[in-house]
Formats: structure tokens, sequence, C-alpha cells
């Protein structure tokens, strides 16, 4: 007779958009871009995260390359619960001969709708969770940058993801006030992809566009520090052929500046709404940047500049959200914040 061995394993999950983080055991044991490959004839997963970025923007018609996940929630059910899996085998290869259940604490963007938690949820349960919990971006955040969200004192956090800025005001294990718009990483590159085109006459890929925004991108003209300008090679519009033209991060200033005041406008209109109590908590205290937006170089000082607030870039800003969400999961009897 077979003895099938089960056994809970704690883990929390980044469902980023852009990124998909796993912690387990107080280490980040995946970090690998949100895509999955498929092979159309048969439907079988061909691989998931970078192998799958590598193929993106030069399969061929028997491979479908996916990117679940818009705005910060499941837009595809069928390559997020494949792509989960395939997440998730990173982690079993290290428990061969276990076949493992998994109580899980899962990140979400503040204004997610109920329908949005339910494909979450049942995505979740599909992949191997017994137990799922889901806790709100931005307060993940800020317990991962270090802050006490239980305390009656406010602060604001920023999370600039792959598919959404979350504004929040936090106080007392909630969102006090809060704004979510659809401008974040993925607009940039879109932004990047639109300005290369009309300026140039040349057609890039989103991976390039990435790749631009990494390499020379900003939020203001002057930065200390400037990057040298970024060669990048796309196809001709008027040739057809392949081209190389030099971007400089004016350019690329100027090309996200109008994203950038959406994000502005709305952290000024929460700033609006945000009781005087915890305004005067802000005035001191400042703002706080997390996600891979807030690397962009000079963000910081616009936003400053704009608010007249001390804003903070958090330390290692790409994790903060991961890490607050690991310690989430291992306080999951005492933070009130967690939804079941």
């Amino acid at each position: 007779m077979r003895i099938l061995n089960f056994f809970t394993e704690d883990i929390a999950i980044d469902l980023g958009t852009a990124n998909f983080l796993v912690v387990h055991k107080d280490r980040v044991v995946v970090d690998e871009p949100s895509i999955v490959a498929f092979d159309r004839r048969s439907g079988k997963t061909i691989a998931v995260g970078r192998k799958a970025m590598q193929m993106e923007g030069r399969e061929h018609e028997n491979i479908r390359i996916s990117r679940p996940l818009q705005n910060g929630v499941i837009g595809d059910f069928y390559a997020a619960e494949h792509m989960i899996k395939g997440m998730l085998q990173l982690i079993k290869k290290s428990m061969s001969g276990f076949k493992p259940a998994y109580k899980m604490v899962v990140c979400v963007p503040a204004g997610i709708t109920e329908v949005e938690k339910r494909a979450i949820r049942d995505s979740m349960m599909i992949a191997g969770a017994r137990e799922v919990y889901l806790v709100h971006e931005p307060i993940a955040a800020a317990v991962g940058i270090g802050l006490d969200v239980e305390e009656p004192t406010g602060h604001m956090v920023i999370d600039i993801g792959g598919g959404t800025t979350e504004i929040a005001v936090i106080a007392l294990s909630g969102i006090v006030c809060d704004q979510s718009v659809r401008v974040a990483g993925s607009t940039f590159d879109a932004d990047i992809m639109h300005y290369v085109r009309q300026q140039h006459n040349i057609l890039i890929g989103q991976p390039t566009a990435e790749r631009v925004k990494l390499e020379v991108g900003a939020a203001l003209q002057e930065v200390q520090n400037p990057p040298a300008d970024f060669a990048i090679r796309g196809r001709d519009l008027m040739t057809g052929l392949p081209k190389q033209v030099l971007i400089s991060y004016t350019d690329i200033a100027c090309c996200l500046d109008r994203s950038l005041a959406k994000i502005e406008e709305a952290i000024l209109k929460t700033l609006e709404i945000t009781p005087p109590e915890l305004s005067a908590d802000i005035h001191h205290s400042g703002i706080y940047l997390t996600g891979g937006g807030a690397l962009l170089r000079g963000l910081d000082k616009r936003i400053s500049s704009k608010t007249k607030l001390p804003t903070h870039v958090v330390e290692n800003p790409l994790l903060a959200v991961v890490r607050g969400t690991g310690i989430a999961l291992k306080n999951i009897g005492r933070f009130r914040f967690l939804m079941r």
C-alpha cells in the first residue's frame, strides 16, 4: 500500500503584473517575470518566467506567449493557473517525494473587486493551496519597509508596480484613503515604444522598451549622475531594415512626463481627502516610494517638488511588497488586515 505524504508549506506570493516573487522560509526563492509560454498545438506549458521572456517577440506560430496579469489582476485565468503551477514547481524541486499543500498569503491591489479576488483565490487553490489569505499591496509594502501599520500614526506609501500605482494612507491596520491608477511600469514601456516610433520611425518591442527604461529612464530633465546615451536597435518603418539610434535620459523624461503627471494628480487627490490628523503625520514622516517604478531616476525629487513633502525611495524597493507579505505570513494570527 502506497502512503502519500502531505505536509503544509507556508509561502508568501507577490503576484505582480511584471514579476512573480515567492518567499519561503524567510528567503526569496522565486523571482521571475510574470510570463508563460504555451505550445499552441498541445496546449502544454513550454516555459515560465525568464525562459518564457527570452521567447517573447521571437516566437513562431506554434508558440503562444501570455502575460496573464493585467493591471495587477488576472486577465487570462488559464494562463495564470499554469504560470502559478510552473512557478511553484521551482520550489518543489527541493521537496522530492513529498506533495506539499500550501498556506499562502498573496498580495493584491487595493482597488481590486470581489470578482478579481475570487479569481486569484481560485487560481491559488487549483495550484495547490489549502488556505489562501490576501493582503493589499500598500499595507504589505509598509510592513516590508518596517513601518508599524497597527499604530494610530499615519503613513503614506506609494507602490509603483508593473500594472498599477497604489497610493495609500495607512493607520490602525487599515487603509484610510487611497487611489489606484492604472499607470505604472507597463505604461512607461508603452510610452517609450510610442516615442521611438514617433520620433525615429523605429518599431521596438516591449522587452527593448523595458531595457531602455532601466538604462536611461528618468523623471526629470536634470538628474544627478546622468546615464550615458543608450543605443537601441529596431525595424525602420520607412525602409523595413534594421536600424540603430541613440536615446538619452532627457528623451525618456520627456516621453514619460504625461504618465508621471497622472501619478502626481492621484497623489494630490489622496492628500486632499486625508484626515487632518494624518496629514500632520505625513508632513512629519513624508512619502515612501516602493515598487520597481521607484527606481526611475529623479522620481523622488519630482514628487517632493510637487507635494512639498519629503519623499523617500526605500531600500530595495522591488522586494518591499514581498518582504511585507512574508512578515504577514508569519503573523497570520496577529494582523487584522489579512483577508481570508
